[in-house]
């Protein structure tokens, strides 16, 4: 069954690739900052997009489509342990809640990177409009909750692992072609709406926005 649009699998994967960019050029390569900035501002873009197609995308990418209430989320992460939790077309209500901290963690990350500095020849496009003193303090925030970001992907992999190995279900596979197997007798509608169009009309606004404001 169709259940994640292209808009959906092609921010999934150019956002991994951006992240890996992020900490080479970052961490790993030296006197690559101004790169590292233009890469975190390609984020802040991708993720203000993905925001959107939360709201106006198609069915199964819509956060009112897997954005569960607490009781809910307990009652599921209860029936992990006994592994009888039921099968979920789009996120389940603790993936859907992944989610949204992976995409508010990437934000804030990237947000506070347009405040830092690397005190030396760099000083990211709204350093100015904060002190020195505050302007390193948001530095060592920056670098304190990529740490943070990493553990949240880590869970995220793991997430994906534990769903193959003891539930037989490939996400992993689903974020690639777009189709999940449903269970037998189950039968579910295909996800409809949003659309290519919108969705580049929606992104070429944002990288605009970021890359002519920022």
């Amino acid at each position: 069954m169709f259940v994640w649009d292209i808009p959906v699998r092609l921010f999934h994967w150019t956002l991994v690739l951006l992240m890996i960019a992020l900490i080479v050029t970052g961490r790993f390569l030296d006197g690559a900052i101004e790169q590292h900035a233009v890469i975190g501002k390609a984020v802040v873009a991708l993720v203000l997009f993905r925001i959107m197609w939360g709201v106006v995308g198609s069915t199964y990418a819509r956060f009112s489509q897997f954005i569960r209430g607490p009781r809910v989320v307990l009652s599921y992460a209860k029936s992990l342990l006994s592994n009888k939790d039921g099968f979920c077309v789009g996120h389940n209500p603790l993936g859907g809640w992944m989610v949204l901290a992976l995409l508010a963690a990437v934000l804030l990350q990237a947000t506070l990177g347009l405040f830092a500095n690397d005190d030396i020849l760099f000083d990211g496009p709204f350093a100015y409009l904060i002190s020195k003193e505050s302007s390193d303090y948001v530095t060592g925030l920056h670098a304190s909750l990529f740490d943070i970001l990493l553990i949240l992907v880590g869970l995220h992999v793991a997430a994906i692992i534990w769903h193959k190995v003891f539930k037989g279900e490939g996400l992993l596979a689903a974020m690639f072609n777009g189709y999940k197997e449903l269970p037998d007798g189950m039968h579910v509608e295909s996800a409809s709406g949003g659309g290519v169009v919108l969705a580049v009309f929606l992104l070429v606004i944002n990288v605009a926005i970021i890359f002519l404001f920022v």
